[in-house]
């Protein structure tokens, strides 16, 4: 049994995701927790993969993939026009 007077409460609360699933939780944290990301929509719980593209990264590296190729091909031709 914990001393008297020494710890913080351990209360129930409520905890609160993103994706809206809410349940009940003890804790000693003053008041209800928000998360971002739960057990319900977590993709290892899930089994299912979520893409979240944050500032256009996906985009971005697509665009220099494309670029990158295009300067391979335009080095190719020189040597090809070269011969």
């Amino acid at each position: 049994m914990p001393k008297e007077g020494i710890h913080p409460k351990y209360e129930i609360i409520n905890l609160k995701c993103a994706c809206g699933n809410t349940f009940e939780t003890r804790s000693t944290h003053p008041g209800d927790i928000v998360v971002e990301i739960c057990a319900a929509c977590h993709p290892f719980f899930t089994g299912k993969q979520k893409l979240v593209d944050t500032a256009g990264r996906v985009e971005r590296f697509r665009r220099k993939v494309a670029k990158a190729d295009a300067t391979k091909a335009d080095a190719a031709a020189k040597v090809e026009a070269a011969k």
